[in-house]
């Protein structure tokens, strides 16, 4: 399976995963962004430990998305593969810097026409395609809630650390699979819409439900 992915795919998405981690990292250590940067007072050790815990998450979060739009598409006799937007990816670490808002766009998921029967793919098979991200997202939130939970009821670092990983895992995948059911432009919710609109809806109201549930717990 992962022999599937391309040298220029994994260079693409080495450099996404390090500019949307950089950006996640930037509106958990700072969520005004680094010019309110003095009000936070967050010290290097800690702005380090969301780094770190944010590559983790974002990890997970945006390389199972993409992937699952990958493996999906090719299910269906596709073939896809991921590309970088560069100009979208400065202006998410550029966002998260000045207003501490992530715009996690960095790229996406280019589906080409390779069926050997030169059948071109139907608003079904897009919307299952599409689908595939936000929904790996939205399961990806069920072992990250755990953790929040494991770690809330537990005492000690190492509780702690499982907690920070649990909300922060939780609020990204969150955040993703809410930003991308968005139905405008490219994004995936447009897709879904245009296939399935009781979908689309479910998908939508989860993203966003466990999205403001979420913050409620972060400040809680």
């Amino acid at each position: 399976m992962l022999e599937r992915i391309t040298r220029r795919e994994e260079a693409d998405l080495f450099i996404a995963w390090i500019a949307i981690s950089i950006s996640f990292a930037i509106i958990f250590i700072s969520p005004g962004g680094l010019l309110n940067f003095g009000s936070s007072r967050v010290s290097a050790l800690t702005a380090l430990e969301y780094f770190g815990v944010s590559l983790v998450v974002v990890l997970f979060g945006f390389i199972l998305h993409e992937m699952a739009h990958k493996f999906t598409a090719i299910k269906y006799g596709f073939w896809a593969e991921f590309r970088k937007d560069n100009m979208m990816l400065l202006v998410a670490v550029a966002l998260a810097t000045l207003v501490g808002i992530v715009f996690a766009a960095p790229g996406a998921t280019v589906i080409y026409n390779t069926r050997a029967d030169g059948r071109m793919i139907s608003r079904e098979e897009n919307g299952k395609i599409s689908a595939a991200g936000p929904i790996t997202n939205l399961i990806l939130c069920i072992p990250f809630a755990g953790l929040l939970l494991y770690g809330g009821l537990s005492s000690g670092s190492g509780s702690n650390l499982l907690f920070l990983v649990g909300i922060v895992g939780l609020q990204v995948n969150a955040m993703i699979a809410a930003f991308n059911m968005l139905p405008v432009s490219v994004l995936d919710g447009r897709k879904v819409l245009a296939w399935n609109p009781v979908v689309f809806i479910a998908l939508i109201v989860a993203a966003f439900g466990i999205l403001v549930a979420s913050f409620y717990l972060f400040t809680a």
